[in-house]
C-alpha cells in the first residue's frame, strides 16, 4: 500500500524534485519565496539545494567550529535550539551528485 505524505512508513519511494534554473536576476528566489509557503500548506516539507559557482563559506572565521574545520575536521556540526548545520568538506576531485545531495 503506498504511503501518503502524512503517513509514516518504511517503504522506499522516489523523492520528488523540482528544479528551477535561469539566469541571475530573473526572479528564481522571488518565485520560490511565494511557492514554498503554498507547498507547506499542503503538508509538503521543502528542502533546497542551492548551487553556487562562487567561493562560499557558511561558517564564521574566528569561531571554534571554523578553526576546527580549518584544522582538518572533515565534518563539523553546529547546533542550537533553533537549527543545526552539518558542514562536510568535499574531496576536490569528487563533487557530490545531485542524487546524493538530495538524499541528505
Amino acid at each position: 500500500m503506498p504511503c501518503g505524505h502524512t503517513d509514516y512508513c518504511h517503504e522506499p519511494f522516489p523523492l520528488p524534485l523540482l528544479a528551477v534554473a535561469a539566469y541571475s536576476g530573473t526572479g528564481k528566489t522571488t518565485l520560490l519565496q511565494q511557492l514554498i509557503p503554498l507547498l507547506d500548506q499542503y503538508g509538503l516539507r521543502v528542502g533546497i539545494i542551492k548551487h553556487t559557482h562562487h567561493k562560499m563559506d557558511v561558517d564564521t572565521p574566528g569561531k571554534d567550529s571554523y578553526m576546527l574545520r580549518k584544522a582538518g575536521a572533515r565534518q563539523t556540526m553546529v547546533e542550537n535550539s533553533a537549527r543545526w548545520a552539518l558542514m562536510t568538506e568535499n574531496v576536490p576531485t569528487q563533487m557530490p551528485s545531485l542524487e546524493w545531495l538530495a538524499g541528505q
